[in-house]
């Protein structure tokens, strides 16, 4: 496939498109936060980042085109997973980068805001998705070297694990409001690390 031959905000852009790209991206997280996903506009969004319009529509054409590319661009940017030799304290350091995410001034209303946005529009779910799907699979290795160390079962779902984890700390984002803070996360890990020693999330 050649670079000119992907969806909108799907090429990975070098120099000055580079420049443009991390400009109209965090434009775009700012009106996100601001205003929400059904406020988003490619002309205000231009206006922000100082590029011309021509430039934005040229580049994503959609909204959804725009907030797919932002979502690709969180998963270039997010932390490696950690690998300390044990499951409890890989677990803990997941939890908590979830916590300190959730609960940053900026990344914190920006994924509720995406979250919200991908139960209206196809398109970013799938992004959304495809976000996830990329973070579990990097953190999922932990839980496969604990099963080659013996701490875990063998056949125990790597990936339903690390979904253990985040799921608690997302429902208190998104549904409970209760606070966020190493507590909850460290909670979190302790009661996923049981469940799969216990062999909850053996296939």
């Amino acid at each position: 496939m050649n670079a000119g031959d992907g969806e909108p905000g799907t090429v990975r852009p070098g120099g000055r498109t580079a420049r443009v790209r991390e400009s109209v991206l965090r434009a775009a997280g700012d009106a996100l936060v601001e205003q929400g996903f059904d406020r988003l506009d490619l002309a205000d969004v231009a206006r922000r980042a100082e590029v011309g319009k021509t430039t934005v529509y040229r580049r994503w054409s959609t909204t959804a085109g725009l907030v797919a590319d932002l979502l690709t661009d969180m998963a270039e940017q997010s932390v490696p997973r950690t690998d300390t030799g044990s499951l409890e304290e890989d677990l803990r350091a997941n939890a908590r980068l979830v916590v300190r995410t959730l609960t940053d001034a900026r990344q914190g209303p920006l994924f509720a805001a995406v979250i919200a946005a991908a139960t209206c529009d196809a398109r970013t779910a799938e992004a959304l998705h495809r976000f996830y799907a990329v973070r579990v699979e990097e953190w999922a290795g932990c839980v496969d070297a604990a099963v080659g160390r013996g701490e875990l079962p063998a056949g125990t779902d790597a990936r339903e694990v690390v979904r253990a984890v985040s799921a608690p700390l997302y429902y208190r984002l998104l549904a409970s409001g209760d606070p966020l803070d190493e507590a909850v996360a460290d909670r979190a890990a302790a009661a996923a690390a049981a469940a799969a020693r216990a062999g909850v999330y053996v296939s």
